[in-house]
């Protein structure tokens, strides 16, 4: 395992999906109020720094004519009009601060379609922490975006969750290796300068 320096100058921390008709489900295996936990340990240090800090929730339009609709095996497992008023906001602990970027997706990766790319690019960013729910989703759709996109990926392993055990340590130890670094949320605390 290399050692890890993170340059706050040029690094973002990205949170996936931290938003209340999300983190409230079950995950494993973190639940949603410890993944929070580490993310706004994670944000307070990063915000310490000056560094970058991206919130990112899915939402649609109230029609949802701007939701993907291709045919799936297993549609969401919240339909969409079943949805409360207040799903797609950010959890009261990561109410997004002055500074902080807010980005809205559409599908599970926060690149395509949104001005992520371009935001992070003029600030200089060219390391991406990411962190959020669920990891095989849109947290491991965004780390592979990101890996193409150029960005070295630092990814959180107690920053994130599933919906089974099974499925996160899959990405963790099979996928995101292959990306970039997995470390814990203590050790990017430790190592951003």
């Amino acid at each position: 395992m290399s050692e890890l320096s993170i340059d706050s100058q040029t690094s973002a921390l990205v949170l996936i999906d931290l938003q209340k008709g999300v983190v409230e489900r079950p995950w494993a295996p973190h639940s949603g109020s410890d993944v929070v936990k580490k993310a706004v340990g994670l944000a307070g240090r990063f915000r310490e720094k000056g560094a970058t800090i991206v919130m990112v929730h899915v939402s649609f339009h109230l029609d949802f004519r701007d939701m993907l609709k291709s045919p799936v095996e297993t549609p969401p497992a919240v339909p969409p009009g079943s949805r409360p008023p207040d799903w797609a906001e950010f959890v009261p602990e990561l109410t997004p601060q002055k500074g902080d970027l807010v980005i809205t997706k559409r599908q599970w990766g926060a690149f395509y379609g949104t001005e992520l790319d371009l935001q992070l690019r003029r600030r200089g960013v060219r390391t991406i922490v990411l962190g959020g729910i669920a990891t095989n989703m849109g947290v491991e759709s965004t780390a592979r975006a990101g890996h193409e996109h150029g960005y070295e990926m630092i990814l959180v392993e107690d920053a994130m969750s599933s919906f089974s055990a099974d499925a996160h340590q899959f990405a963790v130890s099979n996928i995101f290796p292959r990306l970039g670094r997995v470390r814990s949320a203590n050790e990017i605390i430790s190592a951003i300068r």
